[in-house]
């Protein structure tokens, strides 16, 4: 059988996460091969072309450049939120797929305008959720859809990060290019993979918000507790904070059993899944693997073969909608309704 042609990518924004973790996982990626580079920073990107071997580099002045360039189909886009329209829609122009990260805006009004434009152009947009091809969110989801938990009551999850001063980017604290504090960076984990393991999506929000640092804090909520109520009864109750040390769970409650998964949503350290259900234990370890090339392969092979993505903009885009129904609650101290 003949092997597919590898989708030609352009990476755009070389932060933290493009340097770390996006360009190294395209030496472990079968359906991709990085092609050219986008940044600001024109000696930054000459720097990491040569490093990771890809063809070309651009500045943004020159993205119209980068978009001509025909070896390349898909982007990953990898700035921050508040700048991810403007390269989405650019690149949808030009008959580029995409593939964002998370969150997939800064604002709902950004990723409805994004999701129109991939789809008037007819191209794919992917959200950068890492958790749809991880293996061990995979098992959780299995027992989730098969029935083994029985009727899923109730799931607490978690994901926090300590904010560091002259270590964590500052455009974090930057309401027009992050969106929000933790509930946009780390919380919109907690809120989408909830809801795809429950197969179904949230329809209201009570949420509370709280600074303690609010000088640093002052633009964005340092820490964020919410709760979503689902149309089959299900509650999550979930937080996220800027102002503990890294830790995630994700723990699921059902009429026949429980599971729990931590850490649930970095992507560096072992996985382990305990749990009991029908009065066994699970208990099941993964190894860490890079998340990033499974999800860059996985477009690819969208793009290979034209088929829909699980996780596609709408899904980002309801993921939007619901952290704007949490930042409600949180400011007026009442449930609101989401409405998609």
């Amino acid at each position: 059988m003949a092997v597919a042609r590898k989708i030609g990518y352009a990476v755009v924004g070389l932060g933290n996460i493009a340097r770390n973790s996006i360009l190294p996982a395209f030496s472990n990626c079968r359906r991709a091969k990085l092609v050219a580079l986008v940044s600001r920073d024109e000696k930054k990107a000459a720097a990491l072309r040569a490093k990771f071997k890809a063809a070309i580099s651009y500045t943004t002045k020159d993205y119209e450049n980068c978009l001509e360039n025909p070896k390349i189909s898909a982007v990953y886009i990898a700035t921050p939120p508040g700048e991810h329209e403007e390269f989405t829609v650019r690149a949808a122009e030009a008959g580029k797929h995409v593939l964002c990260e998370k969150p997939l805006a800064a604002t709902v009004a950004q990723s409805a305008r994004m999701v129109e434009a991939c789809r008037r152009q007819g191209v794919l947009l992917m959200t950068a959720y890492r958790k749809y091809f991880e293996p061990a969110a995979l098992y959780l989801k299995s027992l989730v859809s098969n029935g083994s938990l029985g009727r899923i009551d109730m799931i607490h999850t978690s994901f926090s990060e300590l904010f560091t001063l002259g270590v964590s980017p500052a455009w974090l604290l930057d309401p027009a290019l992050a969106g929000g504090g933790p509930m946009m960076d780390l919380g919109v984990y907690c809120v989408n993979t909830s809801r795809w393991l429950a197969g179904e999506n949230p329809v209201e929000a009570v949420a509370q918000s709280w600074r303690h640092d609010t000088q640093r804090f002052k633009d964005v909520e340092e820490g964020v507790t919410f709760r979503l109520k689902f149309p089959s009864g299900l509650v999550v109750q979930g937080s996220s904070t800027y102002g503990a040390a890294m830790s995630s769970f994700i723990f699921v409650q059902g009429t026949q059993g429980w599971v729990s998964l931590s850490p649930a949503y970095p992507f560096e350290d072992e996985r382990r899944v305990t749990g009991k259900i029908a009065g066994r234990s699970v208990d099941r370890r993964f190894k860490a693997l890079d998340e990033f090339a499974l999800e860059i392969d996985a477009f690819a092979f969208a793009i290979q073969n034209k088929k829909a993505v699980e996780c596609d903009g709408i899904q980002g885009h309801h993921d939007m909608i619901i952290l704007q129904a949490i930042y409600e609650s949180a400011r007026i101290g009442q449930p609101v309704a989401i409405k998609y």
